[in-house]
Formats: C-alpha cells, sequence, structure tokens
C-alpha cells in the first residue's frame, strides 16, 4: 500500500465508505455485462432457432400446398370436386389447430429472463446489506 491508500486498520470512514461505492460500482458493471453476454448469446440462440424454423416453415408450406392439390384431385375421381377440396381443407384446419396449440404452448415455455444474472445480483445485495450493517 501507498502512503496515500491507507489500509484497513488507518483508513477513516469516509474512506472505507468510497473504496466500498468503488467497490460496489466495480461490481455493478461487471454484473451489467453478464447480463449483456447471457441475454445476448439466448437473442442469438433464438434467432438461428427462429431461422431454421421460417426455412423449415417454407419448404413445409410448399410441400403441403402440391401435396394437398394432389389429395384433392384424387379425391375429386371419387366424388365432386368441390367436396374434395372441402374435406382436403378441413383436414388442414384441424392440422392447423393443433401446430397452433402446441407452438404456443412452447413459445410460453421460452425464458429470457438472465437467471444467473439476477441471481448473483441478490446475492451481492445481500452482501452489501450485511456489510452495511
Amino acid at each position: 500500500m501507498t502512503a496515500q491508500q491507507p489500509n484497513g486498520q488507518d483508513a477513516s470512514l469516509g474512506d472505507l465508505f468510497s473504496q466500498l461505492s468503488s467497490d460496489l460500482s466495480a461490481l455493478l458493471r461487471d454484473e451489467v455485462q453478464l447480463a449483456k453476454v447471457e441475454v445476448t448469446d439466448d437473442a442469438k440462440h433464438v434467432a438461428r432457432a427462429g431461422g431454421m424454423l421460417g426455412a423449415a416453415g417454407f419448404a413445409g408450406y410448399m410441400a403441403i400446398l402440391l401435396l394437398s392439390f394432389a389429395a384433392a384431385w384424387g379425391l375429386a375421381e371419387l366424388m365432386p370436386i368441390g367436396v374434395a377440396f372441402l374435406i382436403v381443407g378441413a383436414i388442414w384446419i384441424v392440422v392447423g389447430a393443433v401446430l397452433y396449440s402446441v407452438g404456443r404452448k412452447r413459445m410460453k415455455e421460452a425464458n429470457l429472463k438472465p437467471e444467473k444474472t439476477i441471481e448473483t445480483m441478490q446475492e451481492n445485495i445481500q452482501w452489501a446489506k450485511q456489510q452495511t450493517s
């Protein structure tokens, strides 16, 4: 320690609070940086997954469209064409409702909250309260 930096035993109360304030500021900056990194990583993961799901959705849409026309035209050989297309359309309404329900449930399960950062911030708050008591 230099002559300008008092050690713990010789430090005045003002110096100790100044050091505490400086340490808490540094800790807060570190926690904010951790939160940024954590949220950024989670957001990148979700964005990549979303892009893949979008591309898969488009490919699936094209396949479903063509297969639906094929099924409707195939049914049209057995019944009136309007009824055949209504049957295929009704099937897709049911499939769409099921997929919507499952997708909505999974979206509600997504958690982008920075859990680790919140936990460490709560620990830091408890530590700071104990230090000032």
